[in-house]
């Protein structure tokens, strides 16, 4: 590997992002035209790809459109999706499918066509530590440039007067299922995966689907159109009470909104925290069309008289499994209400268990001793996503997706992307390149709500990225 020598100090970059998925593209795409930041973003992965092994036929984002990269933010942006759609000549053809809700395959395609035109993108870049220099007032980030293959080819150094961290979240394994799912031998994997294995799990007799979100649903439903009348041999096991619809009422959406957000924030500690916990429906349901789909295609296989083999079960934990000595996989349940449990044999399992945040210890390891944290051991973040520090420290590192815990259910939500990218870009200039509505909601969360949109950071300490050209 050779190692060229890193870039000076007296070449730093305004912004650096790590991570380039939808939300630090977002943040690239409306930082783009303003040319007094200096930006530049790294990706360990070769290429943009989102989700790939959910992008199921006709399986749609449960956003609208309008929540693209950049629309409610700048609907004028030559990034929006809608552009997108003419660039491509197929404006009329969108016009006339009359669809609100795109299919995440489209979305895919939209956002890697954003990623290959838009500049400043580095994509087979692993960034590996960042520092603050208190000599330079900078962070140091350190990075290592990969083959597609993920080999290591040459190292480098980019300094920084912020950072923001977009790396996403990674699929989550339930404790007990994780050993299995850790054996490549055994036909254990997470939903990330699904379609990549998808025909060799249907050779498997009996599949078992755990877990009742969305992808859940997704795969039980093309699981269930794939396998022949009367032989379906599946079986659907969810934690939850039922296979619950997600909260989708226009006043229940209004939790995705920077009303709600800026309400959330202001909250202490161990109410957010409960709220969290309490409000699972509103991002982690089944959306309605999905759960008529399914009891659809379960009622068409009735016609005949006889039921479907596919067995639906919520309320029910999985204590534990093992593989049988006769390679097939032995599931130990328990009804939670009932506090009965049983067994199941199985052949094949997907685990649409979720993802969970990335682990931001590797990353932040060396600014640690400038972090504060909760009471939970986790980093402050204030209402401008931005990581709370001490004052020594006079870059900012914002975070993307990263503050459940402090802004709430809409941290993950596409729709908030463009708001959440034009308050950070508003934060370190400390101007309004992008002016964010005052009011977003019918609903008054609260008795005590801010009467105006949070300020641009002024032209204090440090100096807006704007004043230092």
């Amino acid at each position: 590997m050779t190692t060229p020598p890193p870039p000076g100090p007296a070449t730093p970059r305004d912004l650096v992002g790590i991570g380039i998925g939808p939300f630090n593209l977002s943040l690239a795409a409306l930082a783009h035209p303003l040319t007094e930041l200096d930006t530049a973003f790294y990706e360990q992965r070769p290429r943009f790809d989102w989700h790939p092994g959910l992008l199921i036929d006709g399986a749609t984002l449960q956003v609208p459109f309008l929540a693209d990269l950049v629309t409610l933010a700048d609907p004028a942006s030559p990034w929006s999706f809608l552009n997108y759609l003419k660039t491509r000549d197929r404006l009329f053809p969108f016009y006339f499918a009359e669809r609100f809700h795109i299919e995440r395959a489209e979305y895919d395609a939209y956002c890697r066509w954003v990623s290959t035109h838009l500049p400043g993108l580095h994509f087979g870049h692993r960034v590996d530590t960042i520092r603050w220099n208190p000599d330079h007032q900078l962070f140091a980030v350190d990075h290592t440039r990969l083959d597609d293959d993920g080999t290591p080819r040459t190292t480098g150094r980019t300094h920084a007067r912020n950072i923001v961290l977009g790396i996403g979240t990674r699929p989550h394994l339930p404790p007990a299922l994780e050993p299995l799912a850790a054996d490549p031998g055994t036909p254990v994997l997470h939903a990330a995966d699904y379609l990549r294995h998808r025909s060799e799990l249907l050779t498997a007799r009996h599949i078992t689907v755990v877990g009742a979100g969305q992808s859940g649903a997704e795969i039980f439903l093309d699981l269930l159109r794939h396998r022949p009348h009367g032989r379906e041999h599946l079986h659907w096991l969810a934690r939850t009470e039922a296979f619950a619809p997600m909260e989708y009422s226009k006043l229940g959406l209004e939790h995705f909104t920077p009303d709600y957000t800026r309400y959330f924030h202001a909250l202490d500690e161990p109410q957010r925290d409960r709220l969290v916990a309490a409000q699972w429906q509103l991002h982690k349901g089944i959306d309605a069309d999905t759960i008529a789909a399914i009891h659809d295609e379960l009622y068409r296989r009735t016609l005949h008289g006889d039921w479907p083999d596919a067995v639906l079960t919520p309320g029910v934990t999985v204590h534990t499994a093992r593989r049988t000595p006769t390679d097939r996989l032995e599931l130990q349940l328990e009804h939670t209400r009932q506090h009965t449990r049983s067994h199941l044999v199985t052949d094949a399992i997907v685990l649409a268990t979720g993802y969970r945040e990335r682990p931001l210890d590797r990353l932040l390891a060396a600014l640690d001793p400038h972090l504060q944290r909760d009471n939970s051991g986790r980093p402050r973040i204030d209402e401008q996503f931005r990581m709370v520090l001490d004052p020594t420290v006079t870059g900012t590192v914002h975070v993307q997706n990263a503050e459940l815990h402090t802004h709430g259910v809409g941290t993950p939500d596409l729709g908030l992307a463009a708001w959440r990218s034009a308050t950070i870009l508003n934060s370190l200039t400390g101007k309004e390149p992008y002016p964010l509505p005052r009011r977003t909601a019918f609903t008054t969360f609260g008795l005590r709500q801010p009467d105006t949109v949070p300020h641009a950071r002024r032209p204090s300490t440090p100096t807006p990225v704007s004043e230092r050209r």
